[in-house]
C-alpha cells in the first residue's frame, strides 16, 4: 500500500478538491474493508468526575475542587448507568473524567474492579493519557505500573482523549498544564507493550496550522509502526461555545463541515497502518457523520447513550441504533454492531 510523505499530504491538504479527496479516501477504505460493512458500538460515556486541575482552555466541562457543580459519582450511580446501558444491549463504557488532584491508584483500582466484577459482560474502555500520567505521579508509580494494576483490575483498553494536537507549540497555548506530546505517546506505547490496545484522536479547529496537523498524524503513524496498538483513529472538531479559549481568541469559529471532511479523508490516506477510522457525528451531526462514510470512515463510532463533555461546549447531537442502521443502509453499506475490539456481534 502506497505511503504518503508529509510533503505529499501537505500538497493534497492545500490544493486537492474535496471531491478528489473523497474519491481517494473512499478507494483506500475499500482496499482495507472489502466487505462493505460499516460498524458501530452501543455504549455509554460515563464521566465519573468533573473535578479537574488541568484547566484546558478548550474545555467547558471541568470544575475545580470545591466549586459549585463539582461531583464524583458514587458506585451506586455508576451501577445504575450501566444497568440502563445493558437494557439497550450495550457492551462498552467509555470511562473518563477530569484529572482529580487527590485521587490515587487505590481509588481507580477499586472502581475498575467493582465494575469488572459486577458487570463481566461490559468492556471498560477508559482513562485518558493525562489521567494515567497523573495517577502515576500522585501515586509515585511508573506509567507501566499504573497500567498493569488497572489492567489486572479489569481495564480493557484506553481511549485517545487528551491528544488534541500532538504539537507542543499548540499544547503550550491551549493546555499548558497538560502532558506533552511525548508523554501522551509514551502512555500509549506503555499500554501497547502490555497488550492493552488504545485509540488515537485528534481535535482540530483551535490555533493549529497545517504543519501541526501533519506532525500529529506522523506521531500516530510512527507509534503504530512500532507497536500496532491503535485500533482506530477519531477526528473531531473544537466546540468553542462556553470555553475559555473562545474568550481569549474571539475570532475562533466552529470548524466547517468542509474542513472536517477534508481532514478526515487525509487521515485515511496518511494513516495507512490504522485500519479503522470513526465518523465524529457527535460534533458534526448525523448527516455530515453519514457523509464521512464516503470520505474514508468505516465506523460510525458509538450510539453514545450519554455524553457530557462536548455537550458542555454546545454540541448536543444524538443518535440511536435504529438511526445509525438507517444512515448506513442509505449509502448502500451493511450495518453491523461491534464490540470494543471491532469484532462483529450482529449484522442488520
Amino acid at each position: 500500500m502506497y505511503r504518503y510523505s508529509d510533503e505529499e499530504i501537505l500538497e493534497l491538504m492545500r490544493h486537492a478538491s474535496l471531491k478528489e479527496l473523497g474519491e481517494m479516501a473512499n478507494k483506500r477504505k475499500r482496499e482495507l474493508h472489502k466487505d462493505n460493512i460499516t460498524s458501530f458500538v452501543v455504549d455509554r460515556n460515563i464521566n465519573y468526575t468533573n473535578i479537574c486541575w488541568v484547566d484546558c482552555k478548550f474545555c467547558a466541562f471541568k470544575r475545580h475542587l470545591g466549586e459549585e457543580g463539582e461531583y464524583i459519582l458514587s458506585f451506586d450511580v455508576i451501577d445504575k448507568k450501566i444497568d440502563e446501558l445493558l437494557e439497550i444491549g450495550g457492551t462498552q463504557i467509555l470511562f473518563q473524567g477530569g484529572v482529580h488532584p487527590k485521587l490515587k491508584i487505590d481509588y481507580y483500582e477499586e472502581l475498575v474492579s467493582h465494575i469488572a466484577t459486577k458487570y463481566p459482560s461490559i468492556t471498560i474502555h477508559g482513562f485518558s493519557a493525562i489521567e494515567i500520567n497523573f495517577i502515576a505521579k500522585i501515586s509515585k508509580l511508573s506509567i507501566k505500573e499504573v497500567l498493569v494494576r488497572l489492567q489486572n483490575a479489569g481495564l480493557s483498553s484506553i481511549p485517545g482523549a487528551g491528544a488534541e494536537i500532538l504539537s507542543d507549540r499548540v499544547r503550550d497555548i491551549i493546555a499548558p498544564k497538560k502532558l506533552s506530546s511525548d508523554e501522551w505517546i509514551e502512555v500509549h506505547r506503555e499500554a501497547h507493550k502490555i497488550g492493552m490496545k488504545s485509540t488515537a484522536t485528534m481535535m482540530f479547529g483551535t490555533i493549529e496550522n497545517d504543519l501541526d496537523i501533519i506532525e500529529h498524524w506522523r506521531r500516530i503513524r510512527d507509534l503504530q509502526d512500532e507497536t500496532g496498538g491503535f485500533r482506530a483513529f477519531i477526528l473531531w472538531s473544537f466546540q468553542p461555545k462556553n470555553t475559555p479559549l473562545s474568550l481569549e481568541y474571539p475570532s475562533l469559529q466552529k470548524a466547517s463541515s468542509h474542513r472536517y471532511l477534508r481532514l478526515l479523508a487525509l487521515s485515511r490516506l496518511y494513516l495507512d497502518n490504522v485500519k479503522n477510522i470513526q465518523s465524529s457525528w457527535v460534533t458534526q451531526g448525523s448527516h455530515v457523520g453519514q457523509l464521512a462514510l464516503l470520505f474514508g470512515a468505516n465506523d460510525l463510532g458509538s450510539t453514545m447513550m450519554e455524553e457530557n463533555v462536548v455537550a458542555s461546549a454546545g454540541a448536543t447531537n444524538s443518535m440511536n441504533q435504529e438511526e445509525m442502521i438507517s444512515l448506513i443502509k442509505d449509502i448502500g453499506e451493511r450495518p453491523a454492531k461491534r464490540n470494543t475490539a471491532y469484532e462483529i456481534l450482529e449484522m442488520f
